[in-house]
C-alpha cells in the first residue's frame, strides 16, 4: 500500500475541503463578474412562432428527426454511464488487467485504453443508428468506412489525452503524500491552458484539411470585419467540412500567432456572403470577449473543484473495498476516476450550458451590430432546416444539454434589435 493511501492525514483533508470551497468560490465569482447574463438590450424576449418561421412540413421533420435522435442519443449515455459505473465501482475494472505485476505507469495506460475501446463498443450501436439516421436525413454523406476512421481517431486522441491527466494525477499522488492535491491542481490548471492553446494546431488538423482562403471580396470582407471587432486574425482558412456534414458552420480559434477564422467550405459554396458574414461576426465576438479563454478559465477552477472532490470520495474505505482498489495511487484505481468523471460530466452540464448559453446570446448580439439582422434571421432559419432541428424541442432537455440558444429564441432577439434604433 502506497504512504498516500490509508486513513487520510489532517493536512490533506483540510487542502481537499479548500480546494472544493475555493474552487467553487473562484469559479461562481469569475462567472458573475465574467459571463454576459443579461446580454440582450431591452432584455431577452420570447422566443418566436415556430409557425411564421418554419412550414408545417419542415417542423413535423424536425420533430420526427429529433426525437428518435434525442432517444438514441440519451440511451447510448445511459449505456455508457451503466458500464463506467460497473466498471468504476465494482471489482470488475481492477481484474482487467489480471493479477500480473506491472510497472504502474502502463497499467494506467492498459486500463485506460481498455476502457474507453469497451465504452465505444457498447455505444457504437447507437452511434451507427444515429449515423444511418444521418444519411437518411441528407445531413452526411460520407461513407461507413470514413465514418469508422474518424471513430477510430476520436478513440486514440481519448485514450492519449487522458492517459496524459491520469499519469499526472497518479505520479503526483505517489510522489506528495501530503501535498498532492496542490500539486495536482497547479498542473492540471496549466494543462487545461496549454490544451487551449494547442488544440487548434494539434487536434483540429486530425479531422480536417485546410487551406487559405484565396484573395477576394469574401476574403477581404472577413478581415476588414474583423478589424471592425478588433480581433487581431492570422489567416482565414476554409474546412473541408463538407466530406463529413452537410452542417454549416465557422469558428475562430488559437491565441496569438495562432487565432485564425475558420469556415466550413459548404458554408462558403452553399451561402450568400452576408449569411457567411452573419456567422463570422457571431465568431469574431466571441475572441474579441475572450470567451475561449474564460471557458479556459472557468474549466480551469472546476477542475480544482473536481480534484478536491476526487480526494474526499476516493478516501472513502467503502468505495476502495466495493472497487477492489487501495487508494487513489493504486493504478487501478483508473475504472474508479473516470466513473467519477463520466458521472460528473453529466451532473455539471446545466451549469456548463447555461454559461454557454449566455456567452452565445452575447455574439449573437455583437454580430447584429455589425451585420444586418435580416441575414441572421435567414441563416438561422437555413441552419435549422439543413440540420434538421426540433424548433419546439422539450425545454428540460434544451436546459440539460443545449449549448446555444434555440433558433426561435435567436430569430427573436434578431427581429427585437432590428426594431430598436
Amino acid at each position: 500500500m502506497s504512504p498516500a493511501d490509508g486513513p487520510m492525514n489532517a493536512t490533506t483533508r483540510c487542502q481537499l475541503w479548500l480546494m472544493v470551497g475555493g474552487g467553487a468560490l473562484v469559479f461562481a465569482v469569475i462567472a458573475w463578474l465574467v459571463v454576459p447574463w443579461h446580454p440582450v438590450p431591452g432584455g431577452t424576449p420570447e422566443p418566436a412562432s415556430a409557425s411564421e418561421i418554419f412550414t408545417p412540413a419542415q417542423i413535423r421533420r424536425g420533430d420526427a428527426y429529433a426525437h428518435w435522435t434525442r432517444l438514441l442519443s440519451w440511451a447510448s449515455l445511459a449505456v455508457s454511464l451503466v458500464v463506467a459505473c460497473l466498471f468504476g465501482f465494482t471489482t470488475w475494472g481492477s481484474r482487467l488487467l489480471g493479477t500480473k505485476s506491472r510497472p504502474w505507469p502502463i497499467t494506467v495506460i492498459g486500463l485506460t485504453a481498455v476502457l474507453l475501446l469497451v465504452r465505444e463498443l457498447v455505444t457504437l450501436p447507437f452511434g451507427l443508428v444515429l449515423r444511418q439516421r444521418r444519411v437518411a436525413y441528407g445531413l452526411t454523406d460520407q461513407g461507413l468506412g470514413a465514418w469508422f476512421v474518424d471513430q477510430a481517431k476520436g478513440l486514440g486522441l481519448g485514450i492519449v489525452f487522458t492517459s496524459i491527466g491520469l499519469l499526472v494525477l497518479l505520479a503526483c499522488v505517489r510522489r506528495w503524500r501530503t501535498w498532492w492535491p496542490v500539486v495536482v491542481s497547479g498542473v492540471f490548471v496549466a494543462l487545461v491552458m496549454a490544451g487551449s492553446f494547442l488544440y487548434p494546431v494539434v487536434v483540429e488538423p486530425v479531422f480536417n484539411n485546410f487551406e487559405s482562403m484565396p484573395q477576394g471580396t469574401l476574403r477581404t470582407e472577413i478581415l476588414a470585419l474583423a478589424d471592425e471587432e478588433g480581433v487581431a486574425v492570422d489567416d482565414v482558412l476554409v474546412a473541408d467540412a463538407s466530406r463529413r456534414t452537410t452542417t454549416l458552420n465557422a469558428y475562430v480559434s488559437g491565441f496569438g500567432g495562432t487565432r485564425r477564422v475558420v469556415v466550413y467550405d459548404n458554408l462558403v459554396n452553399d451561402q450568400p456572403d452576408d449569411r457567411v458574414l452573419s456567422v463570422v461576426a457571431h465568431e469574431l465576438a466571441h475572441a474579441k470577449h475572450d470567451d475561449v479563454l474564460t471557458g479556459t478559465g472557468l474549466g480551469a477552477f472546476g477542475s480544482v473543484v473536481g480534484i478536491g472532490l476526487l480526494g474526499l470520495v476516493m478516501a472513502r474505505p467503502g468505495l476502495r473495498r466495493r472497487a477492489g482498489v487501495d487508494g487513489l495511487s493504486d493504478p487501478r484505481a483508473v475504472a474508479v476516476v473516470l466513473a467519477l468523471l463520466a458521472l460528473a460530466t453529466v451532473v455539471t452540464s446545466p451549469v456548463e450550458n447555461t454559461i454557454s448559453r449566455q456567452i452565445e446570446t452575447r455574439a449573437d448580439v455583437d454580430a447584429l451590430a455589425v451585420t444586418p439582422a435580416s441575414a441572421m434571421v435567414e441563416l438561422q432559419r437555413e441552419l435549422c432546416v439543413r440540420s434538421v432541428c426540433d424548433p419546439e424541442g422539450p425545454a428540460w432537455s434544451q436546459f440539460w444539454f443545449g449549448s446555444h440558444p434555440t433558433v426561435l429564441e435567436r430569430v427573436a432577439i434578431a427581429e427585437q434589435l432590428a426594431d430598436q434604433p
